[in-house]
């Protein structure tokens, strides 16, 4: 018990940030970090130590996220994407830049809604979790190297539809 109270303080903050910069509301984040918590006290007698524990907590409240969306019948918004968006879009913005931005954000939104799973997950957690690609593969149960090439490929997608939506 006291074990796993350690590791609730320890990982806390770094549970609730990843969960946050997933769904970007505060309320709900606070709500999927005690639902991943709770499922990881539940299951902490199967955690076999083959990675890191935050790469361990990590994966659980990606399902647990995953769960809520099927469950609420929702999809990944552009809110969850903003940052993505906002690294093609800059700066103090006019009106004509503002619905320029708000196009790139339904471009990357609608990429991701249709981008196959296994590169969702990896760059989700790529980008959200910050995992390196060592614990990514250990998390999808794939090799370090296609979790790269999973990514890159992903990237390549999203710079695409990108492209395409800015030269229009």
């Amino acid at each position: 018990m006291k074990t796993f109270e350690n590791l609730y303080r320890e990982n806390y903050q770094k549970v609730y940030a990843f969960l946050y910069r997933m769904c970007a509301d505060a309320n709900l984040a606070e709500d999927l970090t005690q639902e991943t918590f709770l499922q990881a006290y539940t299951s902490f007698h199967r955690f076999r130590g083959d990675c890191e524990v935050f790469t361990w907590l990590a994966a659980i409240g990606k399902h647990v996220y995953f769960k809520y969306l099927k469950k609420k019948k929702l999809h990944l918004d552009a809110s969850n994407l903003e940052l993505i968006a906002q690294r093609y879009v800059k700066g103090d913005i006019s009106p004509e830049e503002h619905v320029h931005k708000k196009d790139v954000e339904n471009a990357v939104r609608q990429m991701v809604e249709n981008i196959p799973k296994k590169y969702r997950d990896v760059v989700l957690l790529r980008i959200y979790a910050e995992l390196p690609f060592s614990q990514i593969a250990l998390i999808l149960k794939i090799s370090e190297n296609s979790a790269k090439v999973i990514y890159f490929r992903a990237k390549k997608m999203l710079l695409e539809v990108l492209k395409h939506e800015l030269e229009m």
